[in-house]
C-alpha cells in the first residue's frame, strides 16, 4: 500500500519562494528610477590640475542616462554626491528623452542640451582617484542610484573610467 502525502498549495508556494530567494546572489540594491549612473570618468587623463584656467577638471565626468523606454525625465532637482559630502544639484531644467544621456563635468563651461553636457561650475575634482561612492538622488530625496568603486577592483584597464549600466 502506498501512502500519498500532499502539501497544501500555499505551503508549496511558500517553500519555493524561500528556495528561490536563497539562490539569488547578494548584489547592490537596485533602485526604481528611470535615471541611473551609466558610468564615471573618476580620474581625468593626465596629471590632476584643478586650475580653472588650463586645468583638467572638465575631463572628469559622470554620465547619467534615462533608461526608460517611454518617459522623458527632467533633471531639475536631482542631486549627485560623493562619500565626502561634495554635492551638485541640477538647478536648471534638462529633459532627457528615453535613451538619452548627459555628462556632468567638472570645471566651468556652458551647459548644452544639444551637446549633452552640464558643468558643475566648480574647478575642484569631485571623485577620488583611488575609491569613492557615487550617490544619485531624486528631487524627492529618494535614491535613484548608488555605486562604490575602488581603482584596483573596478578599473582593471586603468583608464580611469568605470561603466555601471550598459
Amino acid at each position: 500500500m502506498r501512502i500519498s502525502r500532499t502539501l497544501p498549495v500555499a505551503a508549496v508556494v511558500a517553500a519555493v519562494g524561500v528556495l528561490s530567494l536563497a539562490a539569488v546572489p547578494a548584489q547592490a540594491a537596485e533602485y526604481s528610477s528611470a535615471l541611473k549612473v551609466k558610468g564615471v570618468q573618476y580620474d581625468a587623463p593626465g596629471r590632476d590640475s584643478n586650475k580653472c584656467s588650463g586645468g583638467n577638471t572638465a575631463a572628469e565626468y559622470l554620465t547619467i542616462k534615462n533608461y526608460s523606454k517611454t518617459a522623458k525625465v527632467n533633471l531639475k532637482g536631482y542631486v549627485v554626491k560623493d562619500a565626502a559630502g561634495n554635492k551638485f544639484t541640477f538647478t536648471k531644467s534638462h529633459t532627457l528623452e528615453p535613451g538619452d544621456y548627459i555628462k556632468l563635468r567638472g570645471g566651468r563651461g556652458t551647459d548644452s542640451d544639444t551637446k549633452n553636457v552640464v558643468y558643475r561650475q566648480n574647478c575642484n575634482f569631485m571623485w577620488n582617484n583611488d575609491k569613492d561612492t557615487i550617490y544619485f538622488y531624486k528631487p524627492s530625496g529618494a535614491r535613484a542610484d548608488v555605486h562604490s568603486y575602488t581603482k584596483k577592483a573596478n578599473d582593471r584597464d586603468g583608464n580611469g573610467y568605470i561603466n555601471y549600466h550598459g
